[in-house]
């Protein structure tokens, strides 16, 4: 009986003794895998956005695009007061006719003047007409330029998409007013689409350019192949704020649980399976395998 229970207590203990081993040995690798391993779940399609301004003020007169739309590059996407601009061009063409005018006239009388002797005319009548006809062939020079301004901005009253890609959250209307240079619609670029991985600091060692990369899509069955392309040289120091007087403005607070900072890894997106729908935004894990030698 008694050696019956030695038994019975020899394998309880073994048993216990085989968890805890197999529940360390467990830990030691999850924890080899989490320090040793280039991986991060904190990984974000990006993409360039491209954003779209006028180069000219006034009341929109059309907007021939809808949200999401793919549009090409030199397609048209909203038009401008037109007519205000055509008119000014007009305004400034008759301007440049009465220059011209201006300036035969005047290139005219200094040639009379200049064919008629001394006696008949002073020096000084002769370099009056000669300044005058310069004079108006200046401000018939300007006039032109000024044609020249007015065509510009009648071309540019047709704003057109100045990439490839999709319209993104049009919120543009008919009748609205807009200013040159002010935002009015943004465009993913549709050749610009590549993957920010966030590594945590102590695995930048295990990451170099040129690692192949793959990228699994959160909730879905597709993975993005790509290759690192460049690695974040600087983050912002949230505890190293600049003061007042440009000083340091250091935290005085510690804690004793740092937690590792997460540095940007910029990811090339080399192919993209055939059905899947990228858009800037989407998360994925990221994966890194190293291509060289440790």
């Amino acid at each position: 009986m008694n050696f019956n229970n030695k038994i019975s207590r020899l394998l309880r203990y073994g048993i216990t003794f085989f968890v805890v081993g197999v529940a360390v040995f467990l830990g030691l690798m999850l924890w080899q895998n989490y320090m040793n391993s280039s991986w991060t779940r904190d990984g974000r399609v990006r993409a360039d956005i491209v954003m779209v301004s006028p180069d000219v003020s006034g009341l929109v007169n059309d907007v021939v695009v809808v949200d999401n739309q793919l549009v090409k590059q030199g397609d048209l996407l909203f038009k401008i007061d037109v007519e205000r601009f055509e008119h000014a061009l007009d305004e400034a063409e008759s301007i440049a006719r009465t220059k011209k005018a201006e300036y035969e006239m005047k290139k005219s009388q200094y040639s009379r003047r200049a064919a008629i002797s001394d006696d008949a005319v002073s020096i000084e009548e002769r370099d009056d007409a000669r300044l005058e006809a310069d004079i108006a062939k200046a401000k018939y020079e300007e006039s032109l330029t000024k044609v020249q301004t007015a065509k510009l901005n009648l071309e540019r009253a047709y704003v057109r998409a100045p990439s490839d890609g999709w319209i993104s959250n049009l919120l543009l209307r008919k009748g609205d007013y807009v200013k040159a240079g002010d935002n009015s619609i943004a465009i993913v670029n549709s050749d610009s689409f590549w993957v920010y991985g966030y590594f945590e600091e102590h695995k930048l060692s295990l990451i170099h350019v040129g690692d192949v990369a793959q990228m699994k899509m959160l909730g879905s069955k597709y993975t993005l192949t790509g290759h690192v392309e460049s690695i974040a040289r600087g983050i912002s120091d949230r505890d190293n704020a600049t003061g007042e007087r440009l000083l340091a403005n250091v935290n005085p607070t510690f804690t004793w649980v740092r937690l590792a900072q997460r540095i940007p890894v910029r990811i090339h997106i080399d192919s993209i399976p055939e059905g899947l729908t990228i858009t800037a935004g989407m998360t994925c894990s990221v994966s890194i395998k190293s291509t060289h030698s440790k």
